[in-house]
């Protein structure tokens, strides 16, 4: 019982950080019909970042590491908004081009990451509760978990409030619901594109400073490795669909947990096996609008 215990709380706790990639993608997604590859480096950039601050004020002080998720998310939102600024947005409308100038942005990204702090992974401390464990109907759950739910919960909760509270957001809602309509009444929703690449980048920065504590390393391959299961949370939820986001991640993740613990360590073909079910029966995802 413990153990089942274990593996579910473990595997809500990667959905969250799922979550945190794959929220901005699908916002992106949704609003501006853009797969951006290049999400992965707002990731890592983020995390290297919110690595050297830690370092600087006290990597294993609470102090230090909350600061650290800030810079991150500020980081992450001025890379995400440049991103959009200079490369997406004179290509609005030419999606292969898109694409292809995300994708090379990644791999650009990465090589210059192993430029600056070398190809090796770097190894991360923080506060020694984050090591710890809670008890917890006999399973001791590391710590480190729970700052993962407690901090998807608290972007998934802003995120709401900010689309059904405030005006940009109202707009940018509108403009996933149906963009066509929202551009006839004479609303420019390319105005909102920057600021949800910001909002995008600034969660896909918290999740790469989390993400390093989590798994007690950086490196320039972070946010490649994450991205790739942020995409399958992303086409299983429902591109555009941040409710659907929410929900796939952390089904995947808890799949993915339960296969990797009583399935022989079988979670990423289990993942996949879902995708491919998802796409052959339903295409749209979990949560997503027909075409």
């Amino acid at each position: 019982m413990s153990t089942l215990i274990l593996t579910l709380v473990i595997g809500v706790g990667l959905g969250a950080l799922y979550f945190l990639v794959a929220s901005g993608l699908s916002l992106i997604y949704g609003l501006m019909h853009v797969l951006n590859f290049a999400h992965g480096a707002f990731l890592t950039l983020s995390a290297f970042v919110g690595w050297g601050v830690a370092q600087a004020l006290g990597a294993d002080t609470w102090g230090g590491f909350l600061f650290s998720i800030l810079v991150g998310a500020l980081v992450g939102a001025v890379f995400a908004a440049a991103t959009e600024l200079l490369l997406i947005r004179p290509l609005y409308e030419r999606h292969i081009e898109q694409v292809l100038v995300t994708v090379g942005l990644s791999f650009a990204a990465i090589a210059l990451f192993e430029g600056i702090w070398g190809t090796d992974p770097v190894t991360v401390a923080g506060p020694a509760w984050l090591v710890q464990t809670t008890p917890v109907l006999g399973a001791s759950i590391p710590n480190k978990y729970w700052v993962l739910i407690i901090a998807a919960g608290l972007v998934l909760a802003g995120l709401v409030l900010f689309l059904k509270k405030t005006r940009y957001g109202t707009i940018i809602r509108a403009g996933v619901e149906n963009r066509a309509m929202v551009t006839a009444l004479g609303i420019d929703v390319r105005r909102s594109f920057t600021l949800v690449f910001a909002i995008g980048g600034a969660a896909a920065g918290i999740g790469g400073v989390l993400a390093m504590h989590a798994m007690t390393y950086v490196s320039a391959h972070l946010g490649s490795t994450l991205l790739i299961f942020a995409f399958i949370v992303t086409v299983v939820g429902g591109l555009g669909s941040i409710t659907g986001a929410a929900i796939a991640s952390v089904l995947v993740a808890v799949l993915q947990q339960v296969a990797n613990t009583y399935l022989g360590g079988t979670g990423d073909f289990i993942v996949v096996v879902l995708l491919a079910v998802v796409l052959l029966v339903r295409p749209t995802g979990l949560m997503g609008r027909k075409a």
